[in-house]
């Protein structure tokens, strides 16, 4: 992915000028010839057209006879044109390789800088390991020896990039933000601009690496009025937004970039980098949260898009992360494959990206039961793991250890006559307290081996019984909350049907025969949506035993609304209808849900009892990614005392009126919902459930 941070300046430092080839014939001087051929093909640099860059570089060598400033440029012209067409990085390396050479012979800085930047990139492509670390020791000495900064701006960040590729982040860091303060002492331009809001982000891609978000997202934001006029750098740095966004699970914010940087027009190498980059990011976030069938689609894409960019990096990337997810799919063979295909490339462009691929295809060979193979590659990981580790480390390590040296020196210097002295008096008193001070050590040993082992026997048994205490609370708990909802969901249907069966005994006389067969079907009625609110409660009891928690999973409301409409319908003298018409979906648990929604509507019941023409009415709606859901009716209401239950914990629960208000709230709590209730004397009663935002 690096090249891309470099690929641009191409692309906007050349204006688009005419096309047609200039006849040299005009021309007096070989230099005015040369100089019009390579204005010439600078433009068809800028037209992208790169198969006819190398026929016209080319011929710019050739014309460069006795002028190595000249066929420096040509050269490098050269390579840009085979490594933008199709990333051809051996051609392109040849080619830097003489750029390099011509621009020494001429003296010429800047064509030896350009040469520099580009040949560490192409080393870097190949996994040219040696010929790169004796590339960036050259780069070392120019820079040791250069006045220019444009010198120190370009390869200041060469050098810091090694380092990044390295894993060596601090250093990394140190010389890219040098070269950024080089960049700013460049005279002001659009291109120069662009290049700061790049290494900007660099920095931030550095500490995405370090895992340190938060710090990553503020250098992009530094990095955005850079570059805000180059969509093309643009849907770069929404890339590295995702990279951010993923690990800190911010779902509008992934969404937003995501959709960003498919509205950016790009060069075709790129388009498909971006593509990719930004698809197996949003692949990364599924898959985090456990959607792995949506991870699948997202990292297929992403395998897809990196295989047209033609791009090693890019491809073991997106590898990656489809192997990933295929072990998490339970596809073990595919996921080795993948992984394999991942690895051959993946320690040359990413520690990480090595680090997490040989752990997924332990994991993977674990998971089929090929214990040779994951211990092979779990050691592999492990020794990696430990060695990148290790290089973050070091370097802290080392400039930690230096800081102090140069603190103390001063005083230790200062201090070593004195101490000599008084070293000499410390050694013949030490040999006579030696003896007893090793004694007195022993002892002291002995002494607290024994407290440190009485301490965590106790902290154990301590331990086992607040576990045991903390489970046969949870369990009372548990039982309570099950016979308060079997009570207080189940008494109001049984008490109907008890009433109906009453009625028909003992006062057949009131009941026609029309009268008769309706009360008899709402006998039958009721009773089986009884026996099916009992099946239901019981059900759920069954699966919730030993875990009282919730289930979330989506449920349309209407489904939600049928079965309260029938668990219902033997009430008679009051209407209860339901309003759903944007067919709200919620993403809850349906059992806590259901008992939240009878315990409501069976309470507003008991609040119609004496009410002529009751009416309870159920809605739902959403706005502003809102979800709610209201019940009301228009009973007598209540005072704010009658509905404390809903708010205070300390209120005393009843056993015949079952937790009531409390199962409601404890409920409601439990699926991250908050209730409010509005109630006014003689007006009725409103009960809204507020969902969560939506993501």
């Amino acid at each position: 992915m690096k090249k891309v941070w470099i690929l641009f300046l191409f692309f906007s430092v050349v204006s688009v000028f005419s096309q047609q080839e200039p006849n040299l014939a005009q021309y007096k001087t070989s230099n005015e010839k040369l100089k019009a051929w390579l204005k010439y093909t600078n433009e068809i640099l800028n037209l992208e057209d790169y198969p006819k860059l190398i026929v016209v570089a080319q011929k710019g060598v050739e014309l460069s006879k006795d002028h190595p400033a000249y066929k420096s440029r040509f050269y490098f012209l050269k390579g840009n044109a085979y490594e933008f067409n199709n990333n051809q990085n051996k051609e392109a390396a040849t080619n830097y390789e003489l750029a390099l050479e011509y621009a020494q012979k001429a003296r010429h800085l800047k064509n030896e800088t350009s040469a520099l930047m580009r040949l560490s990139y192409a080393y870097y492509a190949l996994n040219e390991t040696s010929k790169r670390k004796q590339l960036i020791t050259y780069i070392k000495q120019v820079l040791d020896t250069t006045k220019s900064t444009y010198t120190k701006s370009v390869l200041y960040g060469s050098l810091g990039e090694y380092y990044l590729d390295n894993a060596e982040y601090e250093t990394f860091i140190s010389y890219q933000l040098k070269a950024i303060n080089y960049k700013k002492l460049l005279k002001k331009s659009v291109p120069n601009d662009e290049t700061i809001g790049v290494s900007y982000s660099q920095i931030a891609a550095a500490y995405t690496k370090m895992k340190q978000y938060n710090k990553a997202i503020e250098y992009l934001n530094y990095a955005q009025p850079y570059i805000k006029t180059s969509p093309y750098v643009s849907a770069f740095l929404c890339n590295y937004y995702l990279q951010c966004f993923v690990p800190l699970q911010k779902p509008d914010s992934i969404q937003k970039y995501y959709q960003l940087i498919y509205t950016y027009p790009s060069k075709k190498d790129s388009l498909f980098l971006n593509l990719s980059f930004a698809n197996r990011s949003v692949s990364e976030y599924y898959a985090n949260t456990g959607k792995i069938n949506t991870a699948f689609n997202y990292a297929k894409k992403a395998v897809t898009l990196a295989q047209k960019s033609n791009d090693e990096d890019i491809i073991m990337e997106a590898n990656a992360v489809m192997g990933r997810v295929l072990y998490e799919k339970g596809e073990y063979k595919k996921a080795i494959e993948t992984l394999q295909k991942a690895s051959k490339n993946a320690l040359t462009y990413d520690k990480e990206s090595f680090v997490n691929i040989n752990k997924k295809l332990s994991q993977s060979y674990a998971a089929l039961g090929v214990w040779k193979e994951a211990f092979y590659y779990n050691e592999i990981y492990t020794k990696s793991n430990d060695e990148m580790m290790q290089e973050s480390a070091k370097q802290s390590i080392a400039n930690a250890e230096a800081r102090y040296q140069n603190k103390t020196k001063g005083q230790e210097i200062k201090n070593l006559s004195a101490q000599n002295t008084i070293k000499n008096i410390q050694i013949a008193e030490a040999k006579k307290q030696r003896f007893y001070l090793i004694s007195g050590l022993i002892l002291v040993a002995i002494i607290g081996l024994l407290l440190f082992k009485q301490n965590q026997n106790r902290k154990k048994t301590n331990q086992k019984l607040q576990v045991l205490n903390q489970e046969l609370d949870e369990a009372n708990k548990i039982k309570a909350r099950f016979f308060s909802i079997l009570n207080h969901d189940l008494r109001s249907p049984v008490s109907n049907l008890i009433h109906f069966l009453h009625l028909q005994k003992e006062n057949p006389e009131l009941i026609d025969e029309e009268m008769a067969a309706r009360m008899q079907t709402k006998v039958i009625t009721g009773a089986e949506n009884l026996l099916s609110s009992m099946e239901d409660i019981l059900l759920w009891s069954k699966g919730q035993m030993e875990n009282f928690k919730p289930h979330f999973k989506e449920i349309p409301v209407a489904v939600i609304f049928n079965e309260t409409k029938k668990h219902f319908s033997g009430i008679e003298n009051i209407e209860i209808s339901f309003e759903n018409s944007q067919n709200v979906i919620l993403n809850t648990d349906e059992n806590y849900l259901k008992t939240i929604i009878r315990n409501l509507t069976g309470n507003a019941i008991k609040a119609l009892d004496k009410t002529t023409n009751g009416k309870i009415i159920w809605k739902a709606w959403q706005e502003n990614e809102v979800q709610y859901l209201s019940i009301t009716d228009n009973g007598p209401g209540g005072t704010q005392e009658q509905f404390k239950a809903l708010y205070d914990d300390s209120e005393v629960i009843g056993i015949k009126s079952g937790l009531g208000l409390h199962l409601i709230r404890d409920l409601a709590t439990a699926i991250n919902c908050k209730i409010e209730v509005k109630s006014q004397q003689d007006s009725g009663t409103t009960f809204t459930i507020h969902f969560s935002s939506l993501s």
